[in-house]
């Protein structure tokens, strides 16, 4: 089975598609799930190591307590990220609003992660076919689908929504 190859996408590529990514990394071989994984933003300042908060709220899951962190660096957004992708799963609208402006070609494999955990379906049909069948071009975009962002926030904000994307990833994996 080919692994399903997903960018994990927000703002800075600092916080939430850093931790997202390197959860579904832990997730796929635990639930023998084939994933390769990268992550981005649609606003970076490239080539930024990981933030201590955010280092500091992926310890604090356990599972991923000895988790070595210290390759991440910032990256934009790109259209061979896109073009490699399966699926792109964004932090918030704002995010797949921003791959319906500037990359229309990638409309149909992009929503949030809760619109994903809440309609991708998990099934022994190809997981192109499955996000297909969503319709993700033309959903309306609810911002209750948002993740936070911890920006700005002190550790307990960024733990808090590590804990949050702790059980989102661990459901959207269970659905890949």
């Amino acid at each position: 089975m080919e692994p399903a190859r997903i960018v994990t996408l927000c703002t800075g590529n600092a916080a939430r598609s850093v931790m997202a990514a390197f959860m579904l990394e832990y997730w796929g071989p635990q639930l023998g799930v084939p994933l390769e994984v990268a992550s981005a933003g649609t606003h970076v300042v490239e080539g930024q190591p990981m933030g201590m908060r955010t280092r500091a709220a992926l310890a604090s899951v356990p599972a991923l307590a000895d988790l070595s962190v210290s390759g991440h660096r910032s990256k934009q957004l790109s259209p061979d990220q896109l073009a490699w992708a399966d699926l792109v799963v964004a932090m918030e609208v704002d995010h797949v609003r921003f791959v319906r402006r500037h990359h229309p070609e990638a409309t149909r494999r992009c929503a949030t992660l809760r619109r994903l955990c809440l309609d991708l379906a998990p099934g022994e049909a190809a997981l192109e076919h499955r996000i297909e069948a969503l319709g993700l071009s033309d959903l309306p975009l609810d911002p209750s689908e948002d993740v936070a962002d911890p920006a700005g926030g002190d550790v307990e904000v960024y733990v808090a929504c590590a804990n949050e994307l702790w059980l989102l990833t661990e459901q959207l994996a269970r659905s890949l």
